[in-house]
């Protein structure tokens, strides 16, 4: 049995650097992406026996969410897929606190493969990679009018859990819920942000029916339109407001702190108007 282990969505926030982990381990990695090769995508499920082949373990990442219509049909899938495939363990990236989505995690745990859920916070790189970010650079970021704080986690510590989950037994069969330190409103976040980079942020709560508007006359697709309203409206009502001790358990150190985050890309120019 070969020890390469398939990482979907190499290419994404978490899978990046779980890739880079494995690889600097000398770990095989293999990137499931539609520009890997062979090929993977959801919607192609004909190419996935290609992509399993000689696969020992799988991070499986789902775009855009678990929580989104479909998503257990296409994990359950894929299961079939990887039980043919002869796969020995699965590590599930989901939502902490999306309740649509433990019904993907259901799936997986009843597998019988050895598993490992990790439920994370909203990333703070939302705010350095995607997302937030040109709103950011723009210099105002406007969001649903949502009063709930949230314990961000940095991709550096989902990443950092998931390797672990990967490489060693002690993860078999448990489900993490991963946060930062500290809990903190946007607007907080974003202060924190302009107070760091020195530029002004300016930050505006709409109703959700304005946001949704916003968002399609910026053709943002209705599907992510759906995930974006279901993310604020669902999952940002004060369920999150917590902190949890998985990080330093597993890890044996602190999560990163929001403030030395925006440090940190703050150095490396994340928010920097781009050239003209």
């Amino acid at each position: 049995m070969s020890n390469s282990i398939l990482v979907l969505g190499g290419t994404g926030k978490t899978g990046r650097r779980v890739a880079e982990r494995l690889e600097q381990r000398n770990i095989p990695v293999r990137i499931g992406s539609r520009n890997a090769r062979p090929s993977f995508d959801w919607n192609q499920p004909s190419g996935w026996p290609e992509v399993l082949e000689g696969i020992s373990k799988v991070y499986i990442t789902y775009q855009p969410d678990l929580a989104v219509p479909g998503s257990a049909d296409a994990i359950s899938a894929f299961i079939e897929a990887a039980k043919k495939a002869r796969i020995q363990k699965l590590v599930l990236l989901s939502g902490r606190g999306e309740k649509e989505a433990q019904t993907c995690e259901s799936i997986v745990a009843d597998s019988g493969m050895d598993w490992t859920i990790v439920r994370a916070n909203w990333f703070m790189q939302n705010f350095s990679e995607g997302f937030f970010v040109e709103s950011i650079i723009a210099g105002e970021l406007v969001i649903p009018d949502v009063n709930a704080r949230d314990p961000f986690v940095h991709a550096d510590d989902i990443a950092d859990v998931v390797v672990a989950a990967l490489t060693d037994d002690a993860h078999s069969k448990k489900t993490y819920e991963l946060t930062g330190p500290s809990l903190l409103s946007f607007e907080k976040a974003v202060d924190i942000i302009a107070s760091e980079t020195g530029r002004p942020v300016a930050f505006r709560k709409v109703s959700m029916h304005e946001y949704g508007k916003m968002l399609r006359e910026y053709q943002v697709p209705e599907d992510y339109i759906w995930l974006v309203k279901y993310l604020f409206s669902e999952v940002m009502d004060g369920r999150n407001e917590s902190v949890t001790g998985d990080v330093k358990t597993i890890l044996g150190r602190e999560p990163v702190s929001f403030e030395d985050f925006v440090t940190e890309n703050t150095k490396a120019g994340a928010w920097n108007s781009p050239a003209i």
